[in-house]
């Protein structure tokens, strides 16, 4: 199994923004922490982030036939982009959206997601360890 775990705008700053929502730890943290788990569970993983939906739709076009599953957290583009949505349809890979907050618990306008019609689940407010359920929803567990 080979994971590509995709994350979208402003989650390089990681650390730096929000604090009191997205926590302290980095990018590089997350990244880390993914692949730790990603080796007990014997599965391959790589990353790809861009602040561009221009880049992230290549990303998830760029996984067929290279991925089994993707992790996705849209950042922004969660709330506006048919885009990423329609890129996740075409390419047919089971796919989880991640959000380290709970949209549901914050604005309005963030209670809406696009790219949800087309995943196979979503995994919201763990924080970081969202992205590790998302791998284990990929992997069957």
């Amino acid at each position: 199994m080979n994971i590509l775990v995709i994350n979208g705008p402003n989650l390089n700053m990681l650390g730096i923004r929000e604090p009191n929502i997205y926590g302290r730890a980095t990018y590089a943290d997350l990244c880390a922490l993914i692949k730790a788990e990603a080796v007990k569970m014997g599965v391959g993983v790589d990353f790809f982030q861009s602040n561009h939906e221009g880049d992230l739709v290549d990303a998830i076009q760029g996984a067929l036939g290279r991925f089994d599953g993707i992790v996705i957290n849209p950042g922004a583009y969660t709330h506006t982009s048919v885009a990423l949505l329609d890129a996740v349809k075409a390419v047919g890979i089971p796919t989880v959206e991640v959000h380290i907050s709970d949209p549901d618990t914050r604005e309005e306008f963030r209670k809406i997601s696009y790219i949800r019609l087309a995943c196979t689940a979503t995994v919201k407010g763990l924080g970081f360890d969202g992205y590790l359920r998302a791998m284990h929803i990929l992997c069957g567990g």
